[in-house]
């Protein structure tokens, strides 16, 4: 699993190997280590609800996404489209928006290759 954060924007790639355990209903996660300073964790799973959902706290981050959109995404891979959430904020104005997409390299070697 691959983040990008940039101001209010949080893009998630996964490969075909993390897609299959989320399809599967398993929940994908990883570490990063800021050398000696701190790590944070993610988990990335697939919730049945309208919309995803972000928890956590500084150091543990859960992204929830809705099954069925991620799940008709996935029909049509690979393609370079992500799915795009909006992730709205107490204040109103400090919203979060939340790509997910699988990546195409991955998708077209495996999806294309006999």
């Amino acid at each position: 699993m691959k983040l990008q954060i940039e101001g209010q924007h949080l893009r998630v790639r996964i490969d075909e190997d993390e897609l299959a355990q989320l399809l599967a209903g398993d929940v994908v996660d990883a570490r990063s280590y800021f050398a000696d300073a701190f790590a944070i964790g993610f988990e990335l799973a697939l919730i049945d609800a309208d919309e995803p959902r972000f928890a956590g706290q500084a150091g543990a981050w859960r992204i929830e996404l809705p099954q069925v959109p991620v799940r008709e995404h996935v029909d049509r891979l690979p393609t370079r489209e992500g799915l795009r959430f909006t992730l709205p904020a107490n204040n109103g104005k400090d919203e979060l928006t939340l790509l997910f997409d699988v990546d195409v390299r991955d998708s077209v070697r495996r999806r294309r290759s006999p």
